[in-house]
């Protein structure tokens, strides 16, 4: 239970960074941003993987954002192509 507690902070803090690096206006606000750092982290994860090591890696810091900011891409991205469908 505690390492659950712990993955989402850590995904919440790497959502935290990406917005800093990579700003601009989403909806949602706070709660966006947390899940966008997880997701963030469970993609550098597994890049991680395909790229560097095995079944035990684990995405450290920096993979972490740069796989929280492509999932910002993304969101903005989308977003923006929804407000222009609507």
């Amino acid at each position: 239970m505690l390492h659950l507690i712990g993955q989402l902070i850590f995904g919440f803090v790497i959502g935290v960074i990406a917005k800093f690096i990579l700003p601009g206006r989403d909806p949602g606000g706070v709660i966006v941003t947390g899940i966008i750092g997880i997701v963030g982290s469970l993609l550098g994860t597994f890049l991680g993987r395909m790229l560097w090591g095995g079944a035990g890696y684990q995405a450290g810091w920096i993979v972490s954002i740069l796989g929280a900011i492509v999932v910002l891409l993304l969101y903005h991205a989308f977003v923006r192509r929804q407000k222009t469908a609507a």
